[in-house]
């Protein structure tokens, strides 16, 4: 078995998924490849991986290269979590260069015109990672952690419909760790099921998974309450700050440790919106749901997002450094397992095309629904009866991502602002080309394509 992680000189996800995969009895004996665009940080994710190797004398070996068409050689699974360029710079020029001309951004990652940008550079890098495994390695798994995820799984089927590709986020998690503190009861007791697009479903589904009984009112009576009274960012970032040792090192992993641990999300309010009015609790943590609706900047909590934004950076700071831990801290490695061994268990969520599985939905798009793994793959779970306001939402915004597909796959500069025509988030049209020229002027190495 050949398994490649591509973005493997990150930290966080180098590491991390090496600690997953070190878990695995299933994948005893693997062979590994690191592979990455920067040969340094693929060393260093290299060196610590041999040396836990041995350490803990695991049946594994692991190699690294910059050479993508040598990597997927014989790769049965690929595992890809890829950024382009400064990570924070661009997300910040994604958000405020459109607010300068007039669009309320409520996050400007997935959403909204940041990110229909951001999805316009990062599909191109990945749809080349996927011609080569579709030309070398044509029936491995690829997963995806990337984002703007929907729109990047859209353009990918959309190109290349054969490929074995799933895009997977972890916000699915969350509701495993709300539910039993806010019905009191045992997580394996309770049965849920969310759907939707990314960052943009919400909980369909929950039931006691022995009785069968309806849990759902329960939690649209307690849900309110219990999110209030969950601490959030603002307090302790300003105790954070308050300390004025924002730069020492031990400060950052001394807070940013306090703060991952008692952060749950930074939108009260829209959670409490939807809970009034659609009776439905969004899975999303960090105000990702807001990026779609043109009315959440009326409703969402402003401060909490921005100090999430800014505790988001400080945590990321922390996994600079390289180091491996058995534990499964994501769901790739027990899908890979469940697919090896015929598992047939179901998994919560996973993004892939449609193609029936929401009926109010396009067949081209990609939708997050949960699946049956078994030796037949990944096997999305039809998901019928969406409540017709909560779809109404949702194809709100699939105009978008056709367009923006189409855009990434073509690079017409039309099809961009006809994609931020048809956003949500967008309520004016005079400065809209305007706008996409200076976006295109100051990220002219990702979207210099663009004609």
């Amino acid at each position: 078995m050949k398994i490649v992680l591509v973005g493997a000189g990150s930290a966080q996800f180098g590491c991390g998924t090496l600690g997953d995969i070190f878990c695995s009895k299933t994948l005893a004996g693997s062979e590994i490849t690191l592979l990455d665009i920067n040969a340094e940080a693929a060393d260093n994710t290299l060196k610590t991986a041999k040396a836990f190797i041995e350490a803990n004398k695991l049946p594994f070996t692991v190699n690294a290269t910059t050479d993508r068409r040598a990597a997927f050689k014989g790769a049965s699974f690929i595992i890809s979590s890829i950024e382009v360029g400064n990570r924070f710079q661009l997300w910040d020029e994604d958000w405020k260069i459109p607010m300068q001309y007039g669009v309320h951004q409520v996050y400007g990652e997935n959403g909204g015109p940041g990110g229909v940008f951001h999805a316009l550079r990062i599909i191109p890098p990945i749809l080349a990672i996927v011609k080569d495994a579709m030309e070398i390695c044509p029936e491995a798994y690829i997963f995806n952690y990337s984002n703007p995820m929907t729109a990047i799984c859209t353009a990918v089927k959309r190109a290349f419909p054969q490929a074995r590709f799933i895009g997977m986020c972890h916000e699915i998690g969350w509701l495993s760790k709300w539910l039993p503190r806010m019905l009191g009861k045992k997580k394996e007791d309770l049965f849920f099921r969310a759907a939707g697009l990314n960052h943009f479903s919400c909980m369909l589904e929950l039931k006691d998974a022995v009785t069968g009984r309806d849990l759902y009112p329960q939690v649209l009576e307690k849900a309110h309450d219990f999110f209030l009274h969950e601490p959030g960012y603002s307090d302790l970032l300003d105790q954070w700050r308050a300390t004025g040792k924002m730069e020492e090192s031990e400060q950052f992993d001394k807070q940013g440790a306090l703060i991952k641990s008692r952060y749950e999300w930074a939108d009260r309010r829209l959670v409490k919106f939807m809970l009034e009015k659609y009776s439905l609790l969004p899975i999303t943590t960090d105000s990702h749901f807001g990026e779609y609706l043109g009315w959440a900047w009326d409703v969402v909590d402003h401060r909490g997002i921005v100090d999430f934004y800014d505790a988001y950076k400080i945590m990321l700071s922390q996994t600079t450094r390289h180091e491996i831990k058995l534990e499964t801290s994501e769901r790739v490695v027990p899908i890979i397992d469940g697919i090896l061994n015929n598992e047939g268990f179901e998994e919560s969520a996973v993004n892939l095309v449609n193609n029936g599985l929401i009926d109010e939905l396009p067949s081209w798009i990609a939708v997050e629904v949960p699946a049956v793994i078994n030796s037949a793959g990944v096997n999305g779970i039809p998901v019928k009866h969406i409540p017709k306001g909560y779809a109404s939402l949702l194809r709100s915004y699939c105009g978008v991502y056709d367009l923006t597909a189409e855009a990434a796959i073509t690079g017409r500069k039309d099809y961009v602002i006809q994609a931020l025509l048809a956003n949500p988030v967008v309520h004016q049209a005079s400065r809209l080309e305007e706008m996409t020229n200076r976006m295109i002027d100051q990220q002219p190495r990702w979207l210099g394509y663009l004609k």
